[in-house]
């Protein structure tokens, strides 16, 4: 793999190239299951039949109502409307596929069940108990339980080993590497978030690193190099998603030369 980065290097005269072969190999090196689940929208094959079939079911619009769909859920149950195996394939399929720069592969993610996502949430409070003044933690308290009270959580990480191998090799874009591992990294939150949901999950996004960072790894052993970035809890719905409220659109876009 190292022999290629020279050639890569070389390619990467300009500024503005970011594309390289698709034969480059990734830093970490994984084995890719290509089989997809049956009933899943989001399953991806190799064989072109099947490809051609899921063009003429699957359009954009049906893409974009999923995104529509993805909203943030309170409180959450512990019922769950599909399997936790389910649950498991949904962010292994999408921790493959989801794109990251120059196919580095950094993400990383720890799905927890059970008493472990329960673990989880203690482990949150008590950190927070020495960082909320006493007479102030009874909503936060109330908060962590709600937490809790979900069927798991999903523990987004970026690998930094991949991140600095990355800018050693290629260092024309060492400033970019953290930045486009991060923005991988929301990627795959929202192509879990929304496949989740699409299941008839809920569930709602929370940013506690880097605070039990030290703690969570040392409880489930997480490698050092493994950087955390986010916790997505999820369980089953108890009600309906809040109002969203939408700025206009016209803030937000523009097109020229259509």
């Amino acid at each position: 793999m190292n022999r290629m980065i020279p050639r890569l290097a070389a390619r990467l005269a300009s500024p503005f190239t970011r594309l390289v072969p698709s034969s480059f190999t990734p830093l970490m090196s994984q084995k890719v299951n290509n089989t997809p689940h049956k009933s899943s929208p989001f399953s991806t094959t190799t064989t072109s039949t099947t490809t051609k079939m899921a063009s003429a079911t699957v359009n954009a619009n049906a893409v974009i109502e999923q995104f529509k769909n993805r909203r943030t859920y309170y409180p959450l149950s512990k019922d769950l409307s599909v399997s936790k195996e389910r649950i498991q394939e949904i962010v292994k399929e999408a921790i493959q596929h989801v794109p990251s720069s120059f196919n580095s592969q950094s993400n990383r993610a720890v799905v927890l069940f059970g008493a472990d996502h329960e673990k989880l949430w203690d482990i949150t409070t008590e950190v927070l108990k020495g960082i909320v003044p006493e007479d102030k933690f009874e909503p936060t308290a109330q908060r962590m339980a709600m937490f809790k009270g979900g069927a798991g959580t999903v523990m987004f990480f970026e690998d930094q080993d991949v991140v600095k191998a990355m800018q050693t090799n290629v260092p024309l874009y060492a400033e970019q590497f953290p930045v486009w591992a991060t923005q991988s990294n929301a990627m795959l939150q929202f192509a879990v978030w929304v496949a989740l949901e699409a299941e008839g999950l809920g569930a709602n996004l929370q940013h506690y690193n880097p605070i039990i960072d030290a703690k969570v790894a040392e409880q489930w052993k997480i490698p050092s190099s493994w950087k955390l970035s986010s916790q997505l809890v999820f369980g089953g719905r108890t009600g309906p998603a809040g109002d969203k409220a939408f700025n206009p659109v016209e803030d937000k876009f523009k097109v020229f030369g259509a």
